[in-house]
């Protein structure tokens, strides 16, 4: 089976899997797209050969995860300073440290790969931005620093968040060839997996509600 066919054959599975997850009503044709276009997998004008797709793949998966890695180090940050418990404390820290060396190897990678600096208003997602795990705007950040409980909204906001990096990764590891993307997107995936579990478990030590836990793109 040829490259083109694998990446059509998973963009199938995917839309099945995602229209499958979106049956409670969330919104999916525009985000859809969004997601495809992220890793350049989108035929928008027709088949694309295998190395333009992975080309493709490579640039726009770190023109996305960039600000999306930028909003859960916003969120780290915060929590830092309003988080009651330790252990989102100590998620905070790794947060920040982690996903800060990961910008840095995008930023590099982007820079020797494709001739340019990463555009700093690269989204395609636009006003999708918190239906698809990120946070939006400055009122985004600030409604989450005032809740009420701020431990339990940060939980409710970076699983999905989360979620969404992962399946990005996933996506990422069928669209390119170079290694250094494939070991990137399965460090993140065996990161935020790990954080996940850790996040759904203090939901349930600590009383909180499922919250956007019970689907990920929910708003």
């Amino acid at each position: 089976m040829n490259k083109d066919a694998i990446a059509y054959g998973v963009i199938g599975l995917l839309l099945g899997v995602v229209i499958t997850g979106f049956t409670a009503g969330y919104a999916v044709n525009n985000d859809m797209r969004g997601m495809m276009n992220m890793i350049g997998m989108w035929p928008s004008s027709g088949l694309q050969n295998s190395k333009t797709m992975m080309e493709n793949s490579d640039r726009h998966f770190i023109e996305q995860m960039i600000p999306h890695h930028e909003d859960a180090i916003v969120m780290a940050d915060s929590a830092l300073e309003k988080a009651q418990h330790q252990e989102i404390k100590n998620l905070a820290n790794d947060i920040k440290r982690t996903q800060s060396v990961e910008i840095e190897q995008m930023q590099e990678w982007y820079k020797n790969w494709f001739g340019a600096e990463v555009p700093k208003d690269s989204s395609v997602m636009g006003s999708s931005r918190m239906r698809m795990g990120m946070m939006g705007n400055e009122s985004d950040v600030e409604t989450l620093r005032n809740a009420s409980n701020f431990d339990e909204s940060f939980i409710e906001e970076m699983i999905p968040h989360h979620q969404m990096a992962v399946m990005m990764a996933n996506m990422l590891l069928v669209g390119t060839n170079r290694p250094e993307m494939k070991k990137l997107a399965e460090d993140i995936i065996s990161a935020q997996t790990k954080e996940i579990n850790e996040m759904r478990q203090w939901m349930k030590d600590w009383g909180y509600t499922a919250g956007n836990d019970a689907g990920m793109m929910q708003r």
